[in-house]
């Protein structure tokens, strides 16, 4: 048994003596495989990372979410179309739709209003632009929003309109970056705030999704919903005959509360859009029990939503969760067809492979002879070129995982795109440069072992 192991033993000493002694052969040889190994590494990387960066994106637009957004028209040049609008009133989005959700959709698990918009708050003369967001409290269950420190909104405080926030980490970083922020008082807008709550700082990008109603949540300023309505705007205090002649654009606002009726005039975002926004809401967030209810809650919500706005259809019903999911199906396409493409480079590695073991064949014919003449059985010649081709696409294997790593790392640096290198994709790609040794080089040693030591030894 041991003289048997000991024999191909020595087979594989001799093709390890053999790559020594060519070192520069050997490297060449191996690039194919280096830079293949190195490539799948580096794109296996890339699909996970992009993975994994849209599962916290779920979790971060909220999963089994469905938000309603105003459509926002200047019906005084839209046509015959604005025409045709223009004739039927809708008050638009407005409390009174979220209490209609919520008392007639069986499905829905929570839902919270939304209305934001930017201005500049300011504490012990620092300003800092960020964008208020007047919710409820199953807002921050909606979006998986944790809490670092302080308490969400309680009953009190919502439904009587109290001056109290929660903020972002940003916000928290430049205004209490020494000081526990719980407690103190920040000024939004020319209204004092009291901090109850600090958020947990998100580093999910949302990019594309803002539009879609998925805010930057480390730049936030959160507060009741009702102090939002009570202190700051409430853009269903219109003049109806005003609202009913759209066409117009002339809206008059009004506030109340704490003898803080006003127009809203420090934000420039939230002034330009009074003249045409009629929506007491920005948006409405609905989140359903199950998943599988999205589809037919997002079809009962628009035609519900279609009988409430008077056959006016000035919102959109969108769900998050779907885009991201297409987006992942693309995601998914384009891995794919950059691994098929990395993975030709193994291929052409291993061809490359084959190519120069035919060729150290013919360059040592009376190698073969001689090591035949005196008892070397065809195995031994099998063992010997196959061993040969292995350990060369196995060395390169090795080199193109330390490869692969370092540019996951770089593209990472560089382009800004999360990778991850699993042990799954070191694994495949060590296993595939193996495999390529073998496949590639069973061909090169069979011929080898197949030649007549008496014409090998004659051979010049």
């Amino acid at each position: 048994m041991f003289k048997f192991i000991f024999r191909y033993f020595h087979d594989i000493e001799i093709a390890v003596e053999s790559i020594i002694s060519n070192k520069l052969k050997s490297m060449l040889t191996a690039l194919g495989i280096i830079f293949g190994v190195a490539a799948v590494i580096a794109m296996l990387a890339i699909g996970k990372g992009a993975k994994q960066e849209i599962m916290e994106q779920m979790k971060m637009v909220g999963v089994n979410n469905i938000l309603i957004n105003p459509i926002v028209q200047d019906q005084s040049s839209g046509g015959e179309e604005g025409e045709k609008q223009a004739k039927k009133f809708s008050r638009g989005l407005s409390m009174l739709d979220v209490e209609a959700i919520n008392e007639t959709l069986p499905s829905v698990k929570r839902i919270s209003p939304e209305i934001s918009f930017n201005s500049t708050a300011v504490m012990n003369g620092v300003k800092y632009t960020a964008k208020l967001v007047g919710v409820s409290n199953d807002y921050f269950h909606l979006y998986n929003l944790p809490l670092v420190s302080g308490a969400f909104f309680n009953s009190y405080q919502e439904e009587n309109g109290i001056q109290v926030c929660i903020i972002g980490a940003n916000i928290r970083a430049k205004f209490f970056s020494k000081v526990d922020p719980i407690g103190q008082y920040i000024k939004f807008n020319g209204i004092w705030l009291k901090v109850i709550g600090v958020l947990q700082k998100t580093t999910v990008s949302l990019t594309g999704f803002e539009e879609k109603g998925v805010n930057v949540y480390n730049d936030n300023i959160y507060i009741p919903i009702q102090t939002m309505l009570l202190r700051y705007q409430n853009r269903a205090l219109v003049n109806t005959k005003l609202a009913s002649e759209a066409s117009s654009n002339v809206f008059v606002m009004g506030g109340f509360g704490g003898g803080m009726g006003r127009v809203l005039s420090g934000s420039s975002d939230a002034g330009s859009d009074l003249e045409t926004n009629y929506n007491q809401l920005d948006r409405i967030v609905v989140q359903v029990n199950e998943t599988e209810q999205i589809t037919p809650s997002t079809e009962i919500l628009s035609r519900m939503m279609i009988r409430r706005h008077s056959n006016v259809k000035d919102f959109e019903i969108t769900v998050p969760e779907l885009l991201l999911k297409q987006q992942q199906r693309t995601k998914d396409i384009f891995n794919i067809v950059l691994g098929a493409i990395a993975s030709i480079s193994l291929v052409v590695g291993g061809i490359g492979i084959m190519n120069i073991m035919f060729a150290s064949v013919m360059e040592r014919i009376k190698e073969i002879g001689t090591r035949m003449a005196i008892g070397a059985k065809k195995m031994d010649i099998v063992v010997q070129f196959l061993s040969e081709a292995v350990l060369i696409s196995v060395s390169g294997g090795f080199v193109g995982i330390f490869l692969g790593v370092i540019m996951a790392k770089i593209i990472e640096q560089v382009a800004g795109i999360m990778t991850i290198v699993s042990f799954f994709s070191v694994f495949i790609a060590f296993g595939v440069s193996a495999a390529v040794g073998v496949v590639f080089g069973y061909s090169p040693a069979k011929r080898a072992s197949e030649k007549d030591p008496i014409e090998s030894l004659r051979y010049e």
